[in-house]
């Protein structure tokens, strides 16, 4: 303890060597008061030292980042890799990256979830909460393993409020919409139309309809084997597993095998048209002759939004597909581990987090049959004897 001037004290504790350079470490405040009140000060930074809340290196929030993005990036997948290193170039290194862990806070990361939230979007547009909330998971997970690196004592993000994201809307396509949609796609892209079906039939993600190679699908049997995904990676197009790493076997209905019989005849004409064989392994979706390489999946998206428009139909998305094929299914009463299985969920709690108000008319149409088996029992009880 130093006196710097009257009422003004320097406090100085030790904390060992830096987690980084390995030279001593030494943690500094200020207290303003009398000599006891600052003894009492010193007693309490000392504490602080001694249970490894202090941080414990001169390094700054972007060193932090990019060390744990190095460690942690192996295990995401290429989308999540590109999706997360653009987050901490664009929302968080420009604003902390220089920011000394020792002087961060959970103000500091309030702060900048405030000007994300005002301001932090291009030209200036607010960034929606769902982006912020992920920016503050990954600042949450770096900061964690900063923790357990010795980086620092504690983890500030734990004490941040980055804002609520509020419960999406979830507004599926009607069947007469959707069929007005397939109908249209008929009549200007007979390949299109058949993806529609196809996501209209299983629920399946858009990287998992654009991975789809003919040997995923027995025509025969009517079913379509769902094991791979197709995203964009850093440097183009990756096939990887599927979102929840676990293949699963869809049931298709005749309709939809129907559609994509010919679909494959369409396919084989065409290769042989231009003399090239279609192997099995050529994809389901293509522009090649020989289905050598698959649909781009934003390309997919961009022409389901223009047949859209074309349609009159706003604020449909094609992820909304697979909610039309969920809340359907839920409507009609269908167990929600079956919609979860064909949606490919790792359990039925996602199904229900997802969908949950749309249970209501599937329980309102309990409650109707219930109420139903009871009337007519009391009718019977009713009716005099010997009549019908």
């Amino acid at each position: 303890m130093r006196q710097r001037a009257a009422g003004s004290w320097e406090l100085k504790v030790y904390v060992g060597r830096d987690a980084v350079s390995g030279k001593k470490r030494w943690a500094y405040r200020t207290f303003r008061g009398g000599k006891r009140d600052a003894q009492r000060a010193l007693a309490a930074f000392v504490a602080e030292g001694e249970r490894g809340s202090l941080a414990r290196t001169k390094a700054t929030v972007g060193e932090l980042l990019e060390e744990w993005y190095a460690h942690a990036s192996p295990g995401f997948s290429p989308k999540g890799a590109r999706e997360t290193r653009g987050v901490i170039d664009r929302n968080i290194l420009p604003f902390l990256g220089d920011v000394p862990l020792s002087k961060l806070g959970a103000a500091d990361l309030d702060r900048l979830y405030r000007r994300l939230r005002e301001k932090g979007g291009r030209a200036g547009r607010p960034l929606a909460p769902n982006t912020i909330r992920r920016a503050h998971g990954i600042l949450h997970r770096a900061l964690g393993q900063g923790v357990r690196w010795g980086w620092l004592g504690v983890n500030p993000a734990s004490s941040a409020t980055p804002p609520r994201v509020p419960m999406p809307d979830i507004n599926p396509p009607a069947p007469h919409e959707l069929a007005k949609l397939f109908a249209l796609a008929t009549e200007t892209d007979i390949d299109l139309a058949d993806y529609i079906l196809l996501a209209a039939a299983t629920g399946a993600r858009r990287s998992e309809l654009v991975a789809l190679r003919w040997a995923d699908l027995d025509l025969d049997r009517g079913s379509v084997w769902v094991a791979r995904g197709i995203v964009l990676g850093f440097n183009g197009l990756v096939e990887k597993d599927t979102k929840t790493h676990a293949a699963r076997r869809v049931s298709l209905d005749p309709t939809t095998v129907a559609a994509m019989v010919a679909h494959r005849s369409r396919a084989l004409e065409r290769a042989q048209l231009c003399g090239v064989q279609l192997e099995d392994g050529a994809f389901v979706f293509s522009n090649e002759v020989d289905g050598s390489d698959c649909w781009y999946p934003d390309s997919v998206s961009r022409s389901f939004a223009k047949l859209c428009r074309k349609a009159g139909l706003k604020g449909v998305r094609l992820h909304d597909l697979r909610h039309y094929v969920a809340t359907r299914l839920l409507s009609a009463g269908v167990d929600v581990r079956t919609v979860a299985g064909r949606l490919g969920h790792r359990n039925a709690a996602t199904t229900l987090n997802v969908y949950s108000h749309f249970l209501v008319e599937s329980d309102r149409e309990a409650a109707n049959v219930l109420g139903q088996l009871f009337d007519d029992a009391v009718k019977r009880n009713a009716s005099p004897p010997g009549s019908l």
